[in-house]
């Protein structure tokens, strides 16, 4: 006897339309940390393995981190979030919220050692942050599925 037992059947959002609105802000928070810190690893081991830096960021010779680009951004989203709080702004401000949070965390051991080390030993503290923070996160977005009862129209 295999013992078939019902499992309750819980349903996957497989299309944007059917993630629950209020979810949408931290899905895309957490697609959007992702994709921004690899990129932000991958354009940063560009310009250094380029003789002529091309794409380096900075303003009278000096260089511009991009975790300043995170910081003005997350500024952004927080006085945004005080202004309009509507499930479309919540989605918006999950994208930018979380190519801020990518920016700032991928330089997290230059701030914390105020020292460039990003290619250094000392800065694999910020690899090992972002793919903490990739993993728990989507982890947690994967185990749960918000709230699964039909909606019922409000008039």
């Amino acid at each position: 006897m295999t013992g078939n037992r019902a499992r309750p059947h819980r349903r996957i959002p497989r299309r944007w339309s059917q993630i629950e609105e209020s979810r949408r802000g931290i899905v895309l928070a957490w697609l959007a940390f992702t994709v921004t810190f690899g990129g932000a690893r991958l354009v940063t081991w560009l310009i250094q393995v380029n003789p002529h830096k091309a794409g380096n960021v900075s303003a009278d010779g000096i260089h511009l981190h991009h975790y300043l680009w995170g910081i003005l951004l997350l500024s952004g989203v927080a006085i945004f979030g005080m202004v309009d709080r509507s499930p479309r702004a919540r989605t918006w401000m999950g994208l930018a919220l979380g190519i801020a949070l990518a920016l700032i965390v991928d330089e997290a051991a230059l701030l914390i050692t105020l020292q460039d080390v990003y290619w250094q030993t000392a800065g694999w503290p910020s690899v090992a942050l972002g793919v903490t923070l990739i993993g728990l996160v989507g982890s947690a977005l994967a185990l749960t599925h918000g709230d699964t009862a039909p909606k019922t129209p409000t008039t």
